[in-house]
This record gives structure tokens, C-alpha cells and sequence, in this order.
């Protein structure tokens, strides 16, 4: 749609609307106008989803940058850019090439490997579903039609067991294939937990099956004759997908011993491509996140510029737009390691994520990371209007989540999710402007009573909430690194008065043993955890600074 168009007429609406049930000043409309420009833009179709290491990240950044130029908000250690490598899932290499007889197969069009074979070549001359030691398997993914018109058939899993099935009977390389015309069929997922096997596998699409298989005179020759069969070559490689993302810092120096950082992500989902998107639909549209988080950004361009004109002098001020958020905290958490964050320099953390659907009848935000200083007792008292719903713990799914997990005490502000959340619909028209004005107000009124008192908070470690990814009988009570694929399970934090910690397990190491049950990624991690139950005694294996050992643990829930 055509945002320029609708803005105008959407504002005054807006604006009508949100006098029945907030108090309004001029500077407040001027405020929410401004944010509507920013949110607008940073949430149209121009930047394409503002996905992580995309050129709508990129164009995002350059807006953010003029921003803080504009409200002379100086670059941190003189530049506002700090970029950040990491793998994220995997990819097709280009030395792949998948021959069937004389004809090199289109890659994805025709076939694609599986993210889980293995990088090698195969060959051999097979016929379809004959299983033979030392050959090639051609296999149907589906037995039957009904299978085949299944959408919640579970493609992969399927293919990932017939494949460890078929490595333990002698298969050099399978080849599965469609030989129903599924609607439902797989395609190449980038993202894929399964670990890798030893042969080399692939997937055949319908209408490559049908064409050099099915109805291939020569085939039907070697059916007919019962001789050798057709010569099939899979030659495969699959790689680590190497992404660059890209942080946004700006800096107030007051010359002061202790450093403020209020951050917020502005990275978002671009068309669902990393697998995050709650959209049903078989297309792949837009996801503009206008609330996650074009909202909190925007609100942390503002603050920045009332901090910098009001003169708050106390404490140093460090603004960061992370990249990375959506992909498992990719971005804080690099920034923290590269610039060495650490609880010595740095007083306090507040991020904002999700500040742009106040409910204007209930009033409610959520405030994350109460528990982390008893600092943040004056601020709960501070809520005004607002209904909060308060959250305790330091660890949350977002940003602050790196900065506790290195000392530092957090605030987390969040206006709650929404049926539009990781979803195309999440667009501009649908922001709380006035609402996330008073949000702003809240965050900067906590921001200019903390420089007032000019001291350090202390810092508490929490518990974790209870929202665990998956449900399991036990639990280790570790915050996994997503983007860990070197095998094992590497530590991002561990929670107080759980399994890990108390075995000893610290933030860094690595899992790559639970009991007899060996860990080399995420999924077998789960699957180790599925093995036992409370109360039972097993060991743990890690590695730390190179070294293996293993210490005694005793599972609960």
C-alpha cells in the first residue's frame, strides 16, 4: 500500500481517537507525528522486512544513522556501523551437480540435496526402490497418495530416518523422490537441526521424476531387460551460510565512570525466509514489523535525542540498534563480546522491544528484569497509569538477555504481543503512536531519576520464567547459543538454582555429553534430555577453554 498516501488521513484519525483515553499535550502530538514518520518508513515495503544482512537492513541503518546525525548524537568509538559475521543454517555449495543418465538435474527446480547429507560424491547405475548393498537407493518419500496429500506429513524427519536406515543396509547415496505430486512437497530447509549422515542424499520433484524417470524411454529399456539401470551421480556439497548483520551505536561521552546502553533491535523477518514467520499462507509476502520493532526503535531515536537536549550528565549514554535480535540475539550478543560490556563500566541496561500496541482501555505493560537490582523497586512505584505486569527475571526473549548474562542489571519494556506478531499484517496503521509516546515518557522518566541518583544499581541474578522452547521431563536450566554450530550445545547463560549451574556449568562451555548419550547439536541435545526423567543422577560432558570434563548432575524439571 501506498504510505504517503494513507498518512494524513490515518494521523487525524488517530489522533481523535486516542484523545478519549490519553491526555494530550502539543508536544505529545509532535512527538507521536514524528514517530509515525519513522515507523512508516522503517516499516514499508521499501525496506523489504529489514531481514538480517539484507540491503532493507542496510537502508534501515542509513535512516537510523541520519537520525541520530540530525539529534547530534555522536558515533560510538567514532563510527555508528558495527558489523558482525556469524553462521546461520546452512546452503547448497556451488559445486553441487546431481546427474541422472545424460542429464544434469536444475538445482531446486529439479532436485536439491538434503541440509543433512553428507558433502561427498556417489554413483552408481540403480533402478527405482530396488535396495541393493553398494548402490544408490532411489526411494518414494511417500507410500501411498493419502500420504502424499498430507500437509502435516513430516517430510524431512522421514527422509532423515530412511536415510540412517538405508546408510546401516549398505546404500551408497539416496535419492528420495515424489512419485504422487504432493501439494506439500519439501524444499531445501536452511535451518535444519538434523544432524549429518555419511552418504549423500537428495530430493526429487514430481515433474523431474516424471520426465526423466517415469516416462524415460531408456529407463523403461533397463525395466524391460532387467539389466544394469540408470547411471545416477549425486555430487554434493553443503556448506555453512555465512551472514553479516550490522549494529547502529551512538554515544553521549559526559566523561563519567558508569555507562547507561538503552537499546532496541530494528531487524525484522524480510519475507519469512529464516523460518520465524506465523504466516500461513504458502506466498511469501513482506513482513514489515511495524511493532517488532520499528516501534522501539524509533522510540530509542527519540530518547536519544530528549537525553541529548535535556543535557542528563551523570552517566555516559550508549544508544544501540541491534541487528540479529530475530535470529536468537545475534547482534547483543556479539556487540557485548567485541566491545567487552562488562557490569565494571556500565550501570544499567534498559531495552525496548514491542512498545507500539498500548491498549488504551487496560493500560498494561510489561515490565522485564525487576528482579535484577533492587534499584528497580523506585521504578515500579514510578508506573503511573500504566498496569504493569512485572517480570522478575534477567533472561527474557529479547536483547537485555545479553547484558544480564554478563552482570548487568536490565529493564525490558513491552507493550505485549498481538495476532498480527511475526506476521505480514504487523504494518504502521496498526501503532498506538500516543500510546507509545506515554511508554517513551515512562522509559525517560526511569532514565532521568537513575541520573539523578548517580549511582551504580546493584545487580541480583534471577531465576529464569518459566518459558522453556520445548517441553521435556527435565530441564539442564541453560539458555542455548542458537547460532552455536560447531558441534555441541554452547552455554549463553545459566539459570540460578537449576541442574547446570549447580553441576558447575558456566556461560561458554560446551555440551557434548549428557549421560551415555553424545550431543552434536540442538537436536540431539533434545533428544538426550528426552531420556530421562526427574531426580536422575547422570554425568554431563563439556568442553571449556579446549578441555574436555565431564561433572555429576542431578536432573529435575
Amino acid at each position: 500500500m501506498s504510505y504517503r498516501i494513507y498518512t494524513h488521513v490515518f494521523f487525524t484519525v488517530l489522533l481523535l481517537a486516542a484523545a478519549k483515553g490519553l491526555a494530550q499535550t502539543k508536544a505529545d502530538r509532535k512527538v507521536a507525528k514524528q514517530l509515525q514518520e519513522e515507523i512508516t518508513y522503517l516499516a514499508s515495503d521499501e525496506l523489504e522486512g529489514r531481514r538480517t544482512g539484507s540491503e532493507g537492513e542496510r537502508k534501515a541503518g542509513d535512516y537510523i544513522i541520519k537520525r541520530y546525525t540530525e539529534e547530534g548524537v555522536e558515533p560510538y568509538k567514532g563510527q555508528y556501523r558495527y558489523p558482525f559475521h556469524f553462521v546461520y543454517g546452512k546452503q547448497i555449495g556451488g559445486a553441487t551437480q546431481i546427474r541422472i543418465g545424460d542429464n544434469v538435474m536444475r538445482m531446486n527446480e529439479d532436485v536439491f540435496p538434503l541440509p543433512f547429507s553428507s558433502s561427498k560424491r556417489a554413483y552408481s547405475e540403480i533402478l527405482p526402490d530396488v535396495m541393493e548393498q553398494g548402490n544408490i537407493w532411489m526411494i518414494n518419500l511417500y507410500n501411498d497418495q493419502d500420504e502424499a496429500d498430507d500437509p502435516h506429513f513430516d517430510c524431512e524427519k522421514v527422509m532423515y530416518e530412511r536415510s540412517k536406515e538405508a546408510m546401516t543396509q549398505g546404500a551408497t547415496g539416496v535419492l528420495f523422490y515424489d512419485g504422487f505430486g504432493s501439494k506439500w512437497a519439501p524444499d531445501f530447509n536452511r535451518q535444519s537441526e538434523y544432524e549429518q549422515v555419511t552418504v549423500p542424499v537428495a530430493f526429487m520433484r514430481f515433474e523431474a521424476y516424471n520426465k526423466f524417470i517415469k516416462q524415460n524411454d531408456t529407463y523403461e529399456t533397463y525395466i524391460r531387460d532387467h539389466k544394469g539401470g540408470l547411471p545416477v551421480e549425486l555430487n554434493i556439497a553443503i556448506e555453512k551460510a555465512d551472514r553479516t548483520g550490522t549494529n547502529i551505536a551512538a554515544y553521549i561521552d559526559n566523561k563519567a565512570p558508569y555507562t547507561v546502553i538503552i537499546g532496541a533491535h530494528y531487524d525484522h523477518l524480510g519475507r519469512g525466509e529464516d523460518g520465524s514467520s506465523l504466516y500461513a499462507g504458502t506466498d511469501k509476502p513482506i513482513h514489515n514489523g511495524a511493532d517488532d520493532n520499528a516501534s522501539g526503535t524509533a522510540a530509542l531515536l527519540e530518547i536519544a535525542g530528549w537525553i541529548k537536549k535535556k543535557g542528563l550528565s551523570n552517566y555516559n549514554y550508549l544508544f544501540i540498534n541491534f541487528s540479529g535480535e530475530e535470529l536468537g540475539l545475534l547482534g547483543s550478543k556479539n556487540f557485548v563480546k567485541d566491545q567487552k560490556i562488562d557490569s565494571v563500566h556500565v550501570a544499567y541496561m534498559i531495552n525496548m522491544d514491542m512498545v507500539g500496541r498500548l491498549n488504551d482501555s487496560t493500560h498494561s505493560l510489561t515490565l522485564g528484569g525487576v528482579g535484577t537490582s533492587p534499584a528497580w523497586a523506585d521504578v515500579v512505584a514510578m508506573q503511573g497509569k500504566f498496569k504493569l505486569v512485572i517480570d522478575s527475571a534477567g533472561i527474557g526473549p529479547s536483547d537485555h538477555t545479553s547484558f544480564y548474562n554478563v552482570g548487568i542489571p536490565v529493564l525490558f519494556f513491552f507493550t505485549g504481543t498481538h495476532s498480527d506478531y511475526h506476521k505480514p499484517s504487523d504494518d504502521a496503521d496498526k501503532i498506538n503512536y500516543m500510546g507509545e509516546t506515554e511508554v517513551m515518557h515512562y522509559v525517560y522518566n526511569v532514565v532521568t531519576k537513575m541520573d539523578k541518583v548517580n549511582k551504580k544499581p546493584a545487580y541480583i541474578h534471577t531465576r529464569s520464567n518459566a518459558n522453556n522452547r520445548v517441553n521435556f521431563k527435565v530441564t539442564l536450566g541453560i539458555m542455548p547459543d542458537y547460532a552455536y554450530q560447531d558441534g555441541g550445545v554452547r552455554v549463553d547463560g545459566v539459570s540460578e538454582n537449576r541442574p547446570a549451574i549447580r553441576a558447575g556449568i558456566k556461560q561458554g562451555d560446551i555440551i557434548i555429553k549428557l549421560g551415555p548419550h553424545e550431543v552434536k547439536s540442538m537436536q540431539s541435545y533434545m533428544e538426550a534430555l528426552s531420556k530421562f526423567a526427574p531426580g536422575d543422577k547422570t554425568t554431563v560432558t563439556i568442553k571449556r577453554d579446549g578441555k574436555e570434563m565431564s561433572m555429576p548432575i542431578i536432573l529435575a524439571k
